[in-house]
């Protein structure tokens, strides 16, 4: 239903999943179990996997921290973004080479939930996209000792809130990984 037109199809974006960003990261192990499960239905659906890595003072370009976390297997044909800001979108290729594979609708996976992934969210829907996150395949640090809520209340917050996200033209919600089916997600 997205309001780009002649872009009918689907990308699963994984974003920052990184060693840097995983190591400080609830459930780490189980978040990226899910992002494999869904990186294997997406190949069988031949849909676009689009990996995306952040890059930071605290993620230095091409540093052990800045890899993405072990266990993930990217293909090398697979596009690969690389950002500065929370916003995949912003200042990056993300937006040429969805329009190059005509995606108009994102299932979302990855890290951080209150910053990287809510801002693609949003930043998604602002430019016309279908944007789906994958509850459980989502995950945060605890950053309650500068005024955050503890982080399950936080990936739970997220889970709530944009299941009842509501745009004129465009579909947003929430799925669990088994509910996932790229046949059907458009």
């Amino acid at each position: 239903m997205s309001t780009l037109k002649d872009r009918p199809n689907t990308a699963l974006l994984v974003i920052d999943v990184q060693t840097g960003v995983m190591q400080s990261s609830i459930k780490s192990d189980e978040v990226i179990e899910n992002i494999n499960s869904l990186v294997d239905k997406a190949r069988a659906a031949d849909v676009p996997v689009v990996w995306i890595q952040h890059e930071s003072e605290d993620l230095p370009l091409n540093s052990d921290k800045w890899q993405l976390a072990a266990g993930l297997q990217p293909s090398d044909d697979e596009p690969h973004v690389g950002k500065k800001y929370g916003d995949s979108f912003e200042d990056t290729d993300l937006e040429l080479v969805l329009n190059d594979l005509g995606v108009s609708h994102l299932v979302v996976s990855g890290a951080q939930t209150d910053a990287c992934v809510r801002s693609t969210l949003h930043g998604a829907v602002a430019r016309g996209y279908d944007a789906l996150l994958v509850s459980d395949a989502h995950t945060t640090e605890d950053m309650s000792e500068w005024g955050a809520p503890p982080p399950e209340q936080v990936i739970a917050h997220t889970n709530l809130y944009w299941s009842f996200q509501k745009q004129p033209g465009r579909k947003a919600g929430t799925v669990t990984t088994e509910e996932v089916s790229f046949d059907s997600v458009a």
